[in-house]
């Protein structure tokens, strides 16, 4: 588990726009319980992740698999090799949190999309987002609208819908920047 596993829950709680009440009662558990949970007082069952991670809609993986960072560097810097990964939402697509939590009001992702993948179907959810393509090439629909994204490009979801496709030879590679943060 993370070093911030507490503060990370609240903020994906809170930018659900869950009170502590709404999570507890879906989880059948106590308001302390769980507000002990997020000060990090409390340390939940791997049943209770499970249960939380889908109810938050994040993948397990989100909440486990920080490195240990010099004291120094926690909170701070996220050296490569210890990025979360944020698991595998469609077939193809590899995400890695490149912020040091989620308790800011944005994250920011490291995002390979790879030869082949695609998604199919729109997704829209309600964040602020601006993409820069580092390497590739990747198409994208904005509210159905098509368009083709190259290495040095960049792109932002405000209130729509989008999907994506890489039906290219080479990896496309994006760095996210998400308000507020949703994984």
């Amino acid at each position: 588990m993370t070093d911030t596993l507490g503060k990370d829950l609240r903020a994906l709680r809170t930018s659900r726009k869950m009170t502590l009440e709404d999570l507890a009662t879906r989880l059948d558990r106590s308001v302390g319980w769980l507000s002990q949970v997020e000060r990090d007082i409390s340390t939940p069952r791997m049943s209770d992740l499970r249960e939380i991670a889908d109810i938050l809609g994040v993948p397990l993986s989100l909440l486990f698999g920080n490195a240990k960072a010099p004291a120094a560097e926690t909170g701070r810097i996220v050296r490569a090799s210890a990025r979360r990964v944020m698991g595998e939402h469609d077939k193809g697509l590899v995400e890695t949190l490149i912020s040091p939590d989620l308790t800011d009001s944005f994250e920011v992702i490291h995002s390979t999309f790879q030869p082949g993948a695609e998604r199919t179907r729109p997704i829209a959810r309600p964040t602020q987002e601006v993409a820069y393509l580092l390497s590739g090439k990747l198409d994208i629909w904005l509210d159905e609208t098509p368009f083709t994204v190259s290495a040095g490009d960049s792109f932002r979801i405000r209130d729509q819908s989008y999907r994506w496709s890489n039906p290219y030879s080479d990896p496309a590679i994006a760095i996210w920047v998400i308000s507020p943060p949703v994984y």
